[in-house]
């Protein structure tokens, strides 16, 4: 065969082992039993391997896909811990401001324009931690709570209706959503008897 013959040969040709390969009885005889009997086989196997190969494709199909929602997951928490470690750390500015508010009467004595801005800069900071869901804890008067309080000091009290109840706050907390970023220090009051 030239070269010409060879490259105009079909690519499809089937290899040695996709060759089919005819029983002959004693006259030289085809024996289609025999063959038809091992082509079953074969295709038998074929089937038997097409299924485990797709059994096998499906379930690593679904393994990715889990793993998938699994890396989407850590990377939203991973995302979440990150806020929460950023507005925790903004809690101490917030407390500073807070002290700076505190004393009203050397607050009134600063610069009318100066304390203007530097309000405006304290409201800024609380919407900031309105949109991510930051809220205060810890009131005057409210049941104390040991999940969201912290008791600094116990303050005795003849009223039973103030028993375990905030009598000051000494900081404020702060959570986001349910979680606690910051427990509120607190006093409590205690019933004496």
């Amino acid at each position: 065969m030239s070269d010409e013959e060879i490259k105009k040969e079909p690519e499809n040709i089937a290899s040695e082992e996709e060759v089919v390969e005819f029983e002959f009885n004693e006259d030289g005889e085809e024996d289609l039993k025999k063959t038809l009997k091992k082509l079953r086989e074969d295709l038998k196997t074929a089937k038997k391997e097409k299924e485990e190969y797709l059994t096998g494709w499906q379930k690593e199909r679904a393994d990715f896909a889990n793993y998938k929602k699994n890396e989407e997951d850590r990377k939203a928490m991973v995302s979440e811990a990150m806020r929460e470690r950023i507005l925790a750390k903004f809690l101490g500015v917030i407390d500073s401001f807070n002290m700076a508010f505190a004393n009203k009467e050397s607050w009134e004595k600063v610069d009318e324009n100066w304390r203007k801005g530097v309000e405006y800069i304290y409201g800024q900071m609380n919407t900031i931690f309105e949109e991510y869901g930051v809220k205060g804890v810890g009131v005057v008067g409210e049941r104390f709570d040991p999940n969201i309080h912290e008791p600094v000091e116990m303050v005795v009290t003849d009223k039973k209706e103030l028993d375990h109840t905030v009598a000051s706050v000494i900081q404020k907390g702060y959570k986001l959503g349910e979680r606690i970023l910051r427990p509120a220090r607190v006093n409590v009051y205690e019933l004496k008897e």
